[in-house]
């Protein structure tokens, strides 16, 4: 536990990838099977322990603390996992056992074997013989909750630069492999053959696009590249094989429990990547095919990032791919042919799947760039954020290759809004306010009217400029609400943030009935008067 704990707290003081990429290679060099297995599930979230929950480990610190001095400390530090650790009284007896600290191996498989009822008095012992930085690590890993700066795919090209091997090996590998990856490092080592992935529907790397930079185009010929739109959803892929069906998200995330709606629609052999949408069916017998009623993003996620889905969630958010290329079919590899068969292929293939739950991205037919220029400007669907360009030419290449794909969304929409509410953040941001929820004005005006929120952000910011906003939120506090504070915002005193988003929905959940998309801070707006921010008819206007 001690090098796992010292691990965490590396990675989460370590701002820089590169610098994140040689802590993980070093800590996979210098630590032993099964110890570094163990620790590159809990980095990566694949490893699961069921037995211990927060409200439990909340439970178990009030046994011993004042319950309203832990809450105050709570609110200062902001993350749950921290405060335990600092605040955690250690009796002396306990310091007798100081060196008696479990490796991390023997916490997994302890937890794994204990009931829900036996696990206070396990983790209670844990915490009494760890120090601060052993107790953040410990409860870090039995609630999965690592919030460290590291992806599953920064930890994957990790154990690339590790093993000096591609990336997308590992990927390939990755849903073929098990706990806690012995056979993955022996071969990283050298000490072992590639291990054959036997896995069913596993996971392919995605190709990725790069974003169309000032001059671009004047180099690139109109008859190399097709053109199609770039729908506002998640970019998933299917995969079905041998009788197994899968649902990955870009970065090889499982989430096929979540969606068996689209689960029981892959009935195929081989693997598509497309866009995962929301949409309710035309009707079928009027010769329409695929649905038209595409839903927002918000709409979506009410279907992403849950454990179960209900039917009548289903039946009201009916989920959908977007075809955009044909990875496989059947027992065919169609990764290294052209684009131009790709997409020939993947038209026949849509062609013999559930109308209601595939149909295919349409290209966009154009002769010069000037016509392109025109259509990321006015796009004919209010779900459509841009346009991708593909080389006719390009093979399917993992990773993401300089032109043979290219994107160029829209611009972002901007607002001027009012600082309403600050929450602290977590890890190196525990001590700041940097959760920010704004609002415009509803009403004939200010003075009459009241700020409603619209949404919330917390980045987009420099790190001085953070500071600044601490400091404001710190003096104009005029309520607090647990862990959250209510600033002054008034036609004469209030911090008006310019706010950068992609798109609106419609929203019955706020107050405003407006939701933002991908919401972020684009500049402070120190010289606007709070009184001039915009208004909330501004926002409806974007959405009529």
């Amino acid at each position: 536990m001690k090098r796992f704990a010292e691990l965490l707290d590396r990675l989460l003081l370590t701002p820089s990838r590169n610098g994140k990429l040689t802590l993980l290679v070093d800590y996979f060099t210098t630590v032993p099977d099964p110890e570094r297995g163990l620790a590159l599930a809990a980095i990566t979230r694949d490893l699961s322990i069921a037995s211990v929950k927060p409200a439990m480990l909340r439970a178990l610190v009030e046994e011993r603390i004042d319950p309203i001095l832990f809450g105050y400390s709570y609110d200062y530090v902001g993350d749950l996992a921290e405060t335990i650790a600092l605040i955690w009284p250690t009796e002396a007896s306990a310091l007798d056992r100081r060196n008696d600290v479990p490796t991390l191996s023997e916490v997994v498989q302890t937890l794994d074997a204990t009931s829900r009822a036996k696990a206070p008095a396990v983790m209670a012992d844990w915490l009494d013989r760890l120090d601060a930085s052993g107790r953040y690590a410990l409860i870090k890993l039995a609630t999965g909750g690592l919030r460290i700066g590291v992806s599953s795919r920064l930890a994957k090209q990790a154990l690339a630069d590790f093993g000096k091997v591609d990336v997308v090996e590992i990927e390939e590998l990755w849903h073929g492999l098990t706990l806690p990856y012995l056979e993955l490092f022996a071969w990283l080592e050298g000490h072992a053959p590639k291990p054959e992935s036997l896995a069913a529907a596993p996971f392919r790397p995605v190709m990725l696009a790069t974003a169309i930079e000032d001059g671009d185009l004047d180099k690139l010929d109109p008859a190399d590249y097709a053109a199609e739109w770039k729908w506002d959803g998640i970019r998933v892929q299917a995969t079905s094989e041998r009788g197994v069906r899968r649902l990955y998200t870009r970065t090889g995330d499982d989430i096929s429990g979540t969606f068996p709606d689209i689960l029981e629609a892959l009935d195929f052999e081989g693997a598509m990547d497309g866009e995962l949408l929301v949409g309710h069916s035309p009707d079928l017998t009027a010769g329409k095919q695929g649905p038209v009623e595409i839903g927002t993003f918000g709409d979506l996620q009410q279907r992403l990032n849950r454990k179960a889905v209900t039917a009548k969630t289903m039946e009201a958010y009916p989920a959908f791919i977007r075809a955009y290329d044909l990875m496989q079919d059947g027992s065919e590899d169609l990764r290294a042919a052209p684009f131009r068969e790709r997409r020939a292929r993947l038209e026949a293939f849509v062609l013999g799947l559930d109308p209601t739950r595939f149909d295919i991205s349409r290209l966009v037919e154009f002769t010069d760039w000037q016509q392109i220029v025109d259509f990321r400007t006015e796009p004919p669907h209010p779900i459509i954020e841009g346009l991708m360009l593909k080389r006719w030419d390009s093979p399917y290449v993992p990773g993401r290759p300089r032109g043979p794909w290219f994107k160029w969304k829209r611009e972002p929409f901007t607002i001027d809004a009012v600082l309403m509410y600050a929450q602290r953040g977590h890890g190196k941001r525990s001590s700041f306010y940097s959760d920010y929820t704004f609002g415009v004005w509803k009403g004939d005006t200010p003075e009459t009217g009241e700020l409603v929120p619209v949404g919330k952000a917390y980045f987009g910011f420099t790190d001085d400029e953070l500071k600044l906003i601490d400091k404001f939120v710190r003096d104009n506090t005029i309520d607090r609400y647990g862990p959250v504070r209510s600033v002054k915002a008034t036609p004469e005193v209030g911090l008006v943030l310019e706010i950068a988003f992609e798109g609106l929905n419609r929203s019955a959940r706020h107050k405003s009935g407006v939701a933002m998309r991908f919401p972020r801070i684009s500049r402070l707006r120190w010289d606007k008067p709070a009184r001039e921010a915009d208004r909330l008819e501004t926002l409806e206007r974007m959405l009529d």
